[in-house]
């Protein structure tokens, strides 16, 4: 049972932190620096009291850096989110200015009235799948962006232009049948022979970044690139933004966080739910790809497609059906894929479109299924109590 807590308003290069008892006396209140003098300053003024626990804002945020080096020094840190610190400083009355010492007077209050908050742990696999896979996004946008200024430079040079996909190689192919004489066509070609060979230095690094992941993922034990239409860089968006999936009470839960969980929008006798636009977009994006593969191919996917379009839905709401039924299969996966490497080889294997992810395939109607209730107290790690 903790009775101090220190509550911190993390900025980049400076922290501003209030240590309160349990029954909200400020016992200390600072401004450290966040590079190494003022951050032993501050561990110092923190290590005078017993039983502590900090509690920092935003620890997947701003406040990343200053948890982890807390937590890499045997310190308890505690996340508080920015929304529960806002509500503390709504209904504190001698709070009412946005100051750095009343924003860690409120994460120190919130910190001591909610139960069940995550507690910051040391950085593991998780977050090395998270940066890479970012990487791996940003040169796919990267590649995009170069082909269309390629696109529009052949346009320019061919009669016609090239085709939409286009690789390197072909892009130089049809460049090799260009010849202009004039000073306009000249510079046009060596722009566009520039471009590509910026498009092949992409692809190098696209394919050194899949095959990282592709090895990451693998150390990990998940089995969630069985399922088709998850390649690496799919499950390792999955593992990294996802982290421990029992974080989640339920599958409906999941489906809230990732989006595809619809909305209930009924009024008196008139029943309907709306598309959500909320949740992690990042997490729908690769449902929503998981669901185009499976559309291409003969997958059961494809079935529960044309069951849904054979049932009176238009083909945009038979996919949102199927991607709140895929969401079902990736999340019993990867609590199959938990329960394996908490038992050892004889957990379980991994689920499928019949199994029990997502109910009986015929009559299962999850994608009706609005958002879920309030979920009971789940917290990712044993969670502290306060009094």
């Amino acid at each position: 049972m903790a009775r101090v807590i220190i509550g911190m308003d993390p900025h980049k290069r400076s922290a501003t932190i209030e240590i309160i008892n349990g029954r909200e006396k400020v016992l200390a209140q600072g401004r450290f620096g966040t590079d190494r003098d003022g951050y032993q300053a501050m561990l110092k003024l923190g290590r005078q009291h017993k039983d502590r626990v900090w509690a920092v804002e935003g620890c997947n945020g701003i406040g990343r850096h200053i948890a982890q080096r807390l937590v890499a020094d045997g310190e308890t840190v505690l996340d508080v989110p920015a929304k529960l610190s806002a509500r503390a400083r709504l209904f504190d009355t001698n709070q009412s200015r946005k100051t750095d010492p009343a924003d860690a007077h409120c994460v120190a209050v919130a910190a001591l009235r909610a139960a069940g908050l995550r507690q910051v742990t040391v950085d593991d696999t998780t977050v090395a799948l998270k940066l890479l896979v970012d990487r791996r996004d940003a040169l796919g946008r990267a590649r995009t962006e170069t082909l269309n200024r390629l696109h529009q430079l052949l346009l320019e040079l061919v009669p016609g232009g090239a085709k939409q996909f286009l690789s390197a190689p072909q892009a130089r192919a049809l460049l090799s049948t260009v010849r202009p004489r004039d000073i306009v066509g000249r510079t046009r070609r060596q722009l566009a022979s520039e471009l590509i060979t910026e498009v092949a230095v992409i692809d190098k690094k696209i394919k050194a970044a899949n095959a990282q992941l592709t090895e990451l993922v693998a150390s990990t034990g998940s089995t969630l690139q069985q399922l088709n239409g998850i390649g690496p860089s799919g499950a390792a968006r999955l593992l990294g933004d996802v982290g421990d999936v029992d974080r989640f009470a339920s599958r409906d839960h999941f489906a809230s966080w990732n989006g595809t969980a619809p909305i209930d929008a009924s009024s008196g006798d008139h029943r309907r739910h709306r598309l959500s636009r909320a949740g992690n977009r990042r997490i729908n994006r690769v449902l929503h790809i998981m669901a185009i593969v499976q559309l291409r191919n003969d997958t059961e996917g494809r079935a529960y497609y044309r069951r849904k379009l054979a049932a009176g839905k238009s083909p945009m709401e038979a996919m949102r059906s199927l991607k709140r039924r895929l969401s079902n299969v990736v999340y019993q996966q990867m609590v199959n894929d938990a329960k394996r490497i908490r038992t050892g080889p004889g957990g379980q294997t991994g689920a499928t479109l019949q199994s029990s992810a997502a109910g009986s395939i015929p009559t299962a109607s999850t994608s009706d299924k609005p958002l879920p209730g309030p979920a009971r107290a789940h917290s990712r790690t044993p969670a502290l109590a306060f009094s």
